[in-house]
C-alpha cells in the first residue's frame, strides 16, 4: 500500500499533467490541499517536496507553491517532464569519499543576476549572485569543469571554500540540500573545454549535466553546468519501485 504522501503527490502530478494547473500557476495552499485529500498539512508538505525534486513545482517563501514555468507535460513532448533527478545531489567530494578531491578555482566573483537566473533562483532582480568557475580533480585526474551561479545571501564563499566542498560548507552552515533537477546531455567539445582540460580536441564528445538545486525548504540555491571528459565519466542511477 502506498504511503499517503505518495498518493497526494500522484494526485497533484496527475492534475498538472492534465492541465488543471498550468505552468506558472499558483497552486492551492497546503491547508486546502490537505482538506481535499483528507490528510494533514505535514503529509501535503512531504508530497510537494517530492514534486519539487521531480521538477514539477517550486516553493516561494511567503507566496506559495507554483507549477514550474519551464515544465512541459507528457502530452506535449512525450517525456516525463523536462528533467528528473539522477542519484543524490552529493557533489564530487561526497560522491568520491575515500579519494583525493581537489579544485582549481578559475573565478569567484559577484554580479547582478540575469532575468532568467533571478526567475530560476526565485530571488529579486537586484540580489547579487556568485559566479563560480572551477576545475575538479579526483586523485589528481581531471573530473569536471563546473560553472555555478549561487545567491550571495545563501552563504559566504571564499577561495578556500571553493578549493574544498561547497556542499560540505553548506552542511556546516546547517543548510540541508533536498534535491536537484538535472538535465543530462552530450555536447561537442569547445575551445574552452580544451583550455580547462575536459577535452583534447574540439568536437569530441563531452558529458554535460545542467542542474537547479534546492534546499530542504524548497528554496533554489544553485544553477550549475558541469562538463565531464567522456573517457572517464559515467552516471549511476538507483531506481526504487
Amino acid at each position: 500500500m502506498a504511503y499517503k504522501y505518495k498518493e497526494v503527490a500522484d494526485g497533484i502530478r496527475a492534475d498538472i499533467k492534465s492541465g488543471k494547473y498550468v505552468p506558472g500557476e499558483l497552486m492551492p495552499d497546503q491547508n486546502q490541499i490537505a482538506k481535499n485529500y483528507n490528510t494533514t498539512r505535514i503529509t501535503v508538505h512531504k508530497a510537494l517536496q517530492l514534486l519539487i525534486v521531480e521538477g514539477m513545482v517550486y516553493s516561494k517563501r511567503g507566496s506559495g507553491t507554483y507549477v514550474r514555468k519551464d515544465y512541459i507535460s507528457d502530452d506535449k513532448n512525450g517525456k516525463s517532464g523536462e528533467v528528473s533527478p539522477i542519484d543524490k545531489p552529493l557533489g564530487a567530494t561526497l560522491t568520491n569519499q575515500g579519494k583525493k578531491v581537489t579544485s582549481k578555482v578559475l573565478e569567484l566573483s559577484a554580479r547582478i543576476p540575469t532575468k532568467r537566473e533571478s526567475e530560476q533562483l526565485i530571488i529579486p532582480a537586484t540580489e547579487p549572485v556568485y559566479v563560480i568557475r572551477r576545475v575538479r580533480y579526483v586523485n589528481d585526474v581531471i573530473f569536471a569543469y563546473e560553472h555555478t551561479i549561487m545567491p550571495t545571501s545563501i552563504t559566504t564563499l571564499t577561495k578556500k571554500v571553493l578549493e574544498g566542498s561547497i556542499y560540505g560548507h553548506l552542511l556546516k552552515d546547517n543548510l540541508s540540500i533536498e534535491g536537484s533537477h538535472r538535465r543530462v546531455s552530450a555536447d561537442a567539445a569547445s575551445q574552452e573545454d580544451i583550455e580547462t582540460g575536459i577535452a583534447e580536441k574540439v568536437g569530441e564528445p563531452v558529458l554535460v549535466i545542467n542542474q537547479l538545486s534546492y534546499l530542504a525548504d524548497g528554496q533554489p540555491f544553485e544553477i550549475s553546468e558541469s562538463r565531464f571528459p567522456y573517457k572517464t565519466s559515467s552516471i549511476t542511477a538507483d531506481i526504487t519501485l
